[in-house]
Order: structure tokens, then C-alpha cells, then sequence
């Protein structure tokens, strides 16, 4: 019997290097010249998986923003980690900017991976498992092939390649 090899896509993200990315950021904004004597919060609400950024003015909360997805970056986490949802007036005279924090694959971008990975005509199997995509194959230049064709895509998920087997 052939060895059948398999890999999972999914939208899991770590956490921890979140959490450090969101430490940085703090700190990095406190010594910032352009931010001296202004306020400014980053709140991670873990629980609801919400990033928040308020800032004295619109200029500062797109600088807020563009340090944040800076270094998240850095520590190799996607752009795409962060879904704005909203921004809108704060107290005090503040803009505040609330971002959802995307780790899963929606069910209808999942559907469009899975039609994409049996558009490349290969002997592999895909199947939607949860929050996940499981492909399957004889191959493993199939999965390889997959992988880089998928990552080669725009998708609305920051997609991990995990549990190559």
C-alpha cells in the first residue's frame, strides 16, 4: 500500500508572539518623539479577541496602526491577523479604532481553497475539518505544489502550512 502524506491549512496564529508584538508596541510608542504628551491606549481584550487603539487624533492612530502591523511583522505574524471593524470618536476628544483578531478560515473562504486546490488537477484530496483544511496525497510534490500555489493567492486569512506528514 502506498504512504499517503498530508498537510493541514488553517488561520491558527501564535498568541504569545501577539502578545509580544502588542508589548512592543507600547513600548516603542512611549519613547516616540510624535507621541509625547499625547495619549494613546493599546488594549488587547483576549477574551472578545479585539485589539484596540485610541489616539489624540487620526494622524497618530494611523501612525498607532502602522507601528503595530510593523511589528507584527517582526515577529512573523501576518497583516492580516488584525480585521478593522470600526473607528469612531472616543472621549476626550480621541479617535478610537476597534480590530478584530482573524485566527480561523470562514467557512466560504474555505469552500473557494478547497475548489482552487481541485482546479490544479492534482491526486490530492481536500477536505474541510473545522476551522481547518486537510489536503491529502501520494504525492509529496502534489502537496508541495499546492502549498506554494495557495500561499501564492490573496485570501482574506493569514493561512499556516502545518502538520506536513
Amino acid at each position: 500500500m502506498a504512504k499517503e502524506y498530508s498537510f493541514d491549512i488553517s488561520a491558527k496564529i501564535n498568541m504569545q508572539s501577539f502578545k509580544d508584538a502588542i508589548n512592543l508596541v507600547d513600548r516603542e510608542v512611549a519613547n516616540r518623539y510624535d507621541f509625547k504628551g499625547t495619549n494613546y491606549e493599546v488594549a488587547y481584550k483576549e477574551k472578545d479577541k479585539l485589539l484596540v487603539l485610541v489616539a489624540s487624533s487620526d494622524n497618530k492612530l494611523d501612525a498607532l496602526k502602522d507601528v503595530v502591523i510593523a511589528k507584527l511583522l517582526k515577529q512573523g505574524l501576518s497583516s492580516k491577523v488584525l480585521d478593522e471593524q470600526k473607528v469612531e470618536d472616543a472621549s476626550g476628544g480621541t479617535r478610537k479604532a476597534t480590530f478584530k483578531i482573524v485566527d480561523y478560515i470562514e467557512s466560504k473562504e474555505a469552500k473557494k481553497i478547497t475548489a482552487e486546490i481541485k482546479n490544479l488537477k492534482l491526486k490530492v484530496n481536500a477536505q474541510i475539518e473545522g476551522d481547518s483544511i486537510r489536503v491529502k496525497g501520494a504525492k509529496l510534490d502534489d502537496l508541495q505544489t499546492v502549498i506554494a500555489t495557495i500561499r501564492g493567492m490573496e485570501w482574506e486569512a493569514p493561512l499556516v502550512f502545518e502538520n506536513m506528514r
